[in-house]
């Protein structure tokens, strides 16, 4: 078992990476997989959905093979999957009519499954529920494809890394470099600083609550990664299981790393109130990447013998600064595209700031008002629209701006390249780069082939300014009339993973540890590799369907005329765009179809 064990490190051990271009191709396929699934699923009869066992091939097996037999021609796998959907396209798409709201992109939810239920692994925040003051937050497609997408590819490679089809470049780095695992450990931190943001778009008072309290909510809701944390390390170490020393340190671990940053977070709410959040995660990335270009910490992670505590840890120590910049920098990007416009924290901010001048000794807690309003008169959507065309455009300026900073950093050799395991300048804007890309694609995507006139802003075709839609009262997904099932959101596969996204994670690394202690994995010809890799990834994907959809009984609508509440909404939202046409009547056109379907709704007995 020791000769095993210390084959199987040096397998891991010493790698070099690849290339930026070639990881992003890699990654690219999972972009191409959810446009085929959108070209079928946008042209689909209404009463048909794609199942179990069509998703797993569209959406799980093309990112499994990115990393093992077309690792090394990913742009071939990608036109493969463009052929069907190029084909897809030439068949007309089917009338989407006036689509559901988007802030009815979650089922029926029960007291403990809220609609704005978002997990993360270690994010440290409550997303469910709501507390006096609070708003809403509707789903958004984008957000649970790109999180499902990055687990599902995570989970792929922790277990394909330990067979010889896993080329060796995608592994981990030693110590500077580019791969697709690395990438996948600063995704997951960007994910989490991403949906960390949903309390305080919520309610963004929560800034300015006392310290201490959100201090103890953050450790406790914290504390199940860490104790996960703290066993993985006796678990490796109790059965010689074959570990890496340079990737986290002796004791560290991954999810150590993931519980303590929701709380350093938290004491950074000071700042945040006052300083823009990017701005802060910059700061701290710069500052980080001095310290270890003149403060000698970088001599010190690389060369420090690990004669104690600290040293025998100092990979996770160090890191811990670069991972809160990461951490911060998804956090802005989920103040931008969380609420219904990238622009109502910016306004809900200056507004909890303007009060808190006014009345220092006391300051109030701005809420918005039932006419869309808040106090000082900036525009707060209703909660069952979206300006996603508005929020793609603020992600392209900031896909910008990161790429063209990295290539700045790359020219002048900061930091000496891109390192995960220093998490230096250039990874940090490496990680910020690539994810606010993908989830502007995944975003753009969910525009073209699900175009809704609730996701998208309205202007009048004389004035340009735009024009404020009312709102309409939500209605449940997986909404059923007879057989007929109006399917909206991500695809059900990615769903179910992304909403039970702690459990699927979990699992992966106990499948990823039983099968390794199982198999000789660096021995196994490609051909059986293949063979475990499918299986695997067909029991995880299976088990999250299971958990999401097993006892799942959708909210039956009985006898209710949808095709007449179509009608309506149609309408209405095209005479919203006559000049001719007054708010009042538009008010009520919304309101005689949302009566006329509501009265005929009824809970499945």
């Amino acid at each position: 078992m020791s000769d095993y064990k210390t084959s199987k490190e040096a397998f891991v051990s010493g790698m070099t990476g690849s290339s930026i271009g070639h990881v992003n191709m890699i990654s690219l396929v999972a972009l191409v997989s959810i446009a085929l699934h959108s070209a079928l699923r946008s042209r689909l009869p209404p009463n048909k959905q794609i199942n179990f066992p069509a998703e797993f091939l569209i959406l799980a097996v093309p990112p499994l093979l990115s990393v093992t037999i077309f690792a090394h021609s990913p742009g071939i796998l990608s036109l493969i999957l463009l052929f069907p959907t190029a084909v897809l396209l030439l068949v007309p798409a089917r009338e989407n009519g006036a689509t559901l709201p988007m802030a009815s992109l979650s089922r029926p939810s029960s007291p403990t499954r809220e609609t704005a239920r978002e997990p993360t692994i270690g994010s440290g925040v409550e997303v469910g529920g709501s507390t006096p003051g609070s708003r809403s937050i509707p789903l958004l497609p984008a957000l649970s494809i790109y999180r499902a997408h990055m687990l599902l590819l995570t989970s792929i490679c922790i277990l394909a890394v330990d067979f010889p089809v896993f080329p060796r470049s995608l592994a981990k780095t030693e110590t500077f470099g580019v791969s697709v695992m690395d990438l996948g450990v600063g995704s997951f931190v960007f994910s989490q600083g991403l949906v960390s943001a949903i309390p305080i778009i919520k309610n963004p008072a929560y800034l300015t609550a006392p310290m201490i309290p959100k201090l103890t909510t953050a450790l406790r809701k914290s504390l199940p990664v860490l104790i996960l944390g703290l066993l993985r390390t006796v678990s490796v170490k109790g059965t010689e299981y074959p570990e890496h020393e340079s990737e986290y340190g002796t004791h560290w671990n991954f999810f150590i790393t993931l519980g303590l940053l929701p709380t350093l977070q938290v004491l950074l709410h000071p700042l945040i109130l006052y300083l823009p959040i990017s701005l802060l995660g910059l700061i701290i990335a710069f500052s980080h990447q001095i310290a270890l270009s003149s403060g000698g910490l970088t001599s010190y992670v690389l060369n420090a013998p690990r004669v104690g505590i600290i040293s025998q840890n100092k990979e996770g120590l160090i890191s811990l600064t670069g991972n809160l910049a990461i951490h911060l920098l998804g956090f802005s990007i989920g103040t931008l595209l969380l609420p219904p416009s990238p622009s109502v924290f910016r306004h809900q901010r200056d507004e909890l700031l303007a009060s808190a001048a006014a009345a220092p000794s006391s300051p109030s807690r701005p809420q918005a008002l039932n006419d869309g309003r808040s106090r000082r008169g900036s525009i707060v959507l209703p909660g069952d629209r979206r300006e996603n065309d508005k929020t793609a455009i603020e992600l392209c300026a900031w896909a910008v701006v990161w790429w063209v900073l990295l290539g700045i950093e790359n020219g002048l050799g900061v930091g000496g390249g891109i390192s995960r395991r220093l998490v230096n300048l250039p990874y940090i804007t490496y990680v910020a780069a690539f994810n606010t890309v993908f989830l502007l694609g995944y975003l753009v995507l969910d525009l073209v082939f699900f175009p809704s006139p609730m996701s998208k802003s309205v202007y009048s075709p004389n004035s340009g300014l735009k024009v404020q839609q009312p709102s309409s009262p939500s209605i449940g997904r997986g909404l059923v009339m007879g057989s007929v099932a109006l399917e909206v959101g991500a695809p059900k596969l990615l769903e179910a993973i992304n909403k039970n996204g702690l459990v699927f994670f979990l699992v992966a690394n106990v499948t990823t540890g039983l099968i390794n202690l199982s198999v000789p994995t660096m021995y196994i010809s490609d051909g059986w590799a293949m063979v475990v890799l499918v299986g695997y990834v067909f029991w995880m994907c299976a088990a999250a369907w299971s958990l999401e959809f097993a006892n799942h009984e959708p909210f039956d609508i009985g006898h209710a005329d949808l095709p007449s509440y179509f009608k309506v909404r149609t309408n209405v939202i095209e005479m919203s765009s006559r000049s001719d046409t007054s708010e009042e009547f538009r008010r009520v056109g919304w309101a005689v179809g949302d009566v006329a379907l509501e009265t005929q709704l009824k809970p499945s007995s």
